[in-house]
């Protein structure tokens, strides 16, 4: 074959192909390479230039020039590919390690190399660059809607066909559960990545995803792409149910009509897409409670409590409503906590007041211990909104003035009250206390006749306390073996103890 013959090729695959002319010639330069290798046993290395212009081409043998090694026990490691540096020098005085000598050798004819040879390597070449072609094209496409035909599936995974026969792929994990697939069938996807990969599919699309919601919406609903409205967020149950978040950016514009269309032609579109999955549409708002609140529809909701550490919310819904809130095996507030962001627990709204009215008791009853105040007044404290003692010791003075029924006498004794238990705390933190109540639980206040008896600490009387001991009165009534299992005391400090708790009934006992 003459060497114009080797032009004549590369014009016939570059046009077939619609690839470079430089690919092509590149892939015949490697197959010549390889036949002249071959011819030569295997083991030298060669290297072969096509003239782009005219086709003819020269080979040369190469040869690495490397320094003698002497644990081989020999010059060097290939002798058939490698020079030594002073043997190079001899033609080549500028020779150094890591240069390559070339020597001209007798070129394979292109009509002689062996078919099967030639074909492989040019084949491999044109499918590399078809395939980096590919990946030029659709790499910049990552998250965008394609839309191809169905053209192989296997074990639930289908190949589909898109313009200029690019093959794309579609997990098995990436389908809209249980829907019916035909080859022939058209379909639309989202465009998940692109990788290049020496074997098999190079994009991969998925069916699944939030995402393709999004672009499906954006391509039924010129406002979105205009930007009229916004797309906020997505969630879905693939092949269920649906939620999507938006948000009017021109007041006079309605977005959920916007996005229903004309006797809710918009959403039956894109409900057609994905195999009948049903599409809610809500408004999105700032306020996260109210998101969550426009999320959890169509359930109504009668209250919310907000953890902000926790970053989770509790819905209290009517009974009627609660297996709606909840929906067909959870998915209904599943899907609003994938939408908002939160964790979200749907309780019974009856069930949420006595947890309420429980913990407000628990809070009365926490101010009665800790302040040593009546009942109507740790009540006030509670419903106007106090929570703790830090609250009161230290929220201005105003604040609690505000309150109905409460001066200025009242005021200063809560806040001296509430700083004294905080004291008290600090001090039993410092003296490493372990007190048998469960972490939310406060710290029981001992009274300040007991914290101040002769014989008696701040460590021993705050242990006490958490025991239940916490006036002269309930020492009184102690026994010395039951003060034998506190820090420090032995019989002798418990009997003293207890004859200084009950030394004001002899005084009473005297005097009558």
């Amino acid at each position: 074959m003459a060497n114009k013959e080797i032009l004549l090729v590369v014009d016939v695959f570059a046009n077939e192909k619609e690839i470079e002319k430089e690919i092509v010639f590149q892939a015949i330069e490697a197959a010549l390479e390889a036949a002249t290798i071959k011819r030569s046993g295997g083991y030298i290395k060669a290297q072969v230039a096509i003239d782009r212009k005219n086709g003819d081409y020269l080979t040369h043998r190469c040869w690495d020039v490397v320094a003698p090694d002497s644990t081989l026990g020999r010059d060097v490691e290939f002798p058939m590919s490698q020079i030594l540096l002073e043997v190079a020098q001899f033609d080549d005085p500028d020779a150094k390690i890591g240069d390559v000598i070339y020597e001209e050798i007798e070129s394979v004819d292109f009509g002689r190399i062996a078919a099967q040879t030639a074909k492989q390597v040019i084949i491999q070449k044109i499918r590399d660059a078809e395939r980096n072609k590919i990946v030029d094209a659709y790499k910049s496409r990552i998250g965008e809607l394609v839309t191809g035909t169905v053209k192989r599936i296997d074990k639930g995974s289908v190949y589909l066909e898109l313009s200029g026969h690019v093959e794309a792929y579609i997990a098995k994990e990436d389908m809209i559960p249980r829907e019916a697939m035909r080859l022939g069938d058209r379909i639309r996807g989202y465009l998940k990545d692109v990788r290049s990969e020496p074997r098999g599919p190079q994009l991969f699309v998925s069916r699944n995803a939030p995402e393709l919601l999004i672009a499906l919406f954006r391509l039924e609903v010129p406002e979105i792409a205009e930007g009229t409205i916004s797309i906020m967020a997505a969630a879905r149950d693939p092949g269920s149910r649906a939620k999507l978040a938006v948000k009017s950016n021109d007041p006079r514009l309605d977005a959920i009509g916007t996005c229903v269309g004309m006797r809710g032609s918009r959403v039956q579109s894109v409900t057609n897409e994905l195999a009948g999955e049903r599409v809610d549409i809500i408004i999105w708002n700032p306020s996260d409670a109210q998101f969550v609140i426009n999320a959890m529809s169509p359930a109504e909701i009668q209250s919310i409590v907000v953890d902000e550490d926790k970053h989770s919310m509790d819905l209290a819904v009517a009974s009627i409503n609660l297996s709606q809130a909840i929906g067909r095996g959870g998915q209904n507030v599943r899907l609003a906590s994938q939408l908002t962001g939160w964790e979200l627990n749907v309780i019974d709204a009856s069930k949420a007041e006595e947890n309420s009215e429980a913990e407000a008791n628990k809070l009365i009853q926490m101010f009665v211990d800790l302040l040593d105040i009546d009942d109507e007044i740790a009540v006030i404290l509670v419903e106007v909104g106090f929570n703790t003692i830090e609250e009161i010791a230290y929220v201005p003075s105003n604040e609690l003035l505000e309150i109905d029924g409460f001066d200025e006498e009242i005021v200063e004794e809560l806040r001296k009250r509430a700083k004294d238990a905080l004291l008290i705390r600090a001090i039993a933190a410092e003296e490493s206390i372990e007190v048998s109540v469960k972490p939310s639980e406060s710290l029981v206040v001992p009274n300040e006749a007991l914290l101040t008896m002769e014989g008696m600490d701040a460590t021993l009387a705050q242990e006490l306390a958490n025991n239940g001991i916490v006036t002269l009165d309930d020492l009184a009534e102690q026994a010395v073996d039951d003060l034998l299992k506190f820090t420090g005391v032995d019989e002798d400090r418990a009997a003293k103890l207890i004859m200084k708790a009950r030394a004001p009934w002899f005084v009473e006992s005297t005097t009558e």
